[in-house]
């Protein structure tokens, strides 16, 4: 987590985004990106040069604004000294936090969100469920703002053919960064059911082979995978909800969905998610 990217419209979950990521810099010894998207007004004039002349000068002046806004912030949050490099970009939101993250070898995109419902989520969705089906990097979603220490990790595993050693690793790392607890569970529903016998045996043999360390499993009964999922993190207490998501763009994620995703948008607590490779043939 050597660099971490903050989307940051200063809103109150990107300020409470900027706040952890400066506690997890000081931990890990690392550097904040601070990135201001600023979408393009849609512009009907077709003389070409004022419209040029419209963009320059809105640009510096957003960017000049902007500025101010991040020194602000930096100056009243960042009491550790970390390094924050700030800037202000023109583009699609989405796009832009995507192509910047790619541009500075970024690690981990820590970012706010409100979450999103009823038919916003069906039609538009959040821009940080946009990121999580996106990112080539890990994803922390914040929402309120988190004190104290991460203690305890849930990781629901799907159990399925899909290559997970990355998955695995990722998580193994995330666990020993916050030096917690991992709760590896399976959410048993009507779509999906499996004898719990089965299941603790396969849990089991998943941590075996990956050998994780401070560890339970468990199986949670609901009939809704991702209303399970935050049940069972609210039951036993758990502080991040780690995520692997396949990362399905077009109609087969209109079709299918992200439970990821759909966590996402629901949680209030810390969401943590990693786009799942494919597994060879």
């Amino acid at each position: 987590m050597k660099k971490i990217l903050v989307p940051c419209d200063f809103s109150q979950p990107a300020i409470n985004a900027f706040r952890l990521a400066l506690d997890t810099a000081v931990k890990s010894n690392g550097s904040i990106h601070l990135l201001y998207v600023v979408e393009l007004p849609v512009l009907h004039d077709t003389v070409i040069m004022p419209v040029l002349y419209f963009e320059e000068q809105y640009f510096n002046e957003m960017k000049a604004t902007t500025e101010r806004r991040f020194n602000k912030l930096i100056t009243k949050y960042n009491t550790e000294r970390v390094k924050v490099i700030t800037s202000v970009e023109f583009g699609p939101p989405v796009k832009t936090i995507l192509s910047y993250s790619l541009e500075k070898n970024i690690d981990l995109i820590i970012m706010g969100s409100h979450g999103a419902s009823g038919m916003r989520e069906y039609l538009i969705g959040s821009n940080a469920e946009k990121i999580v089906r996106a990112s080539s990097v890990p994803v922390l979603i914040v929402k309120d703002f988190f004190r104290g220490q991460v203690k305890n990790i849930v990781f629901p595993n799907a159990l399925q053919d899909t290559n997970q050693e990355d998955l695995a690793m990722k998580v193994k790392a995330l666990q020993d960064f916050f030096k917690a607890h991992l709760h590896i569970v399976w959410i048993n529903t009507p779509a999906n059911f499996t004898p719990d016998i089965v299941t603790y045996d396969k849990l089991e043999a998943f941590a075996r082979r990956y050998m994780f360390k401070d560890y339970t499993t468990d199986v949670f009964n609901h009939t809704n995978e991702e209303e399970g999922i935050i049940l069972y993190n609210q039951m036993v207490g758990g502080n991040l909800i780690a995520l692997g998501t396949q990362g399905k763009k077009g109609i087969a994620h209109i079709m299918n969905g992200s439970v990821a995703e759909d966590v996402v948008n629901h949680s209030k607590s810390l969401i943590w998610t990693s786009v799942m490779k494919k597994k060879k043939k």
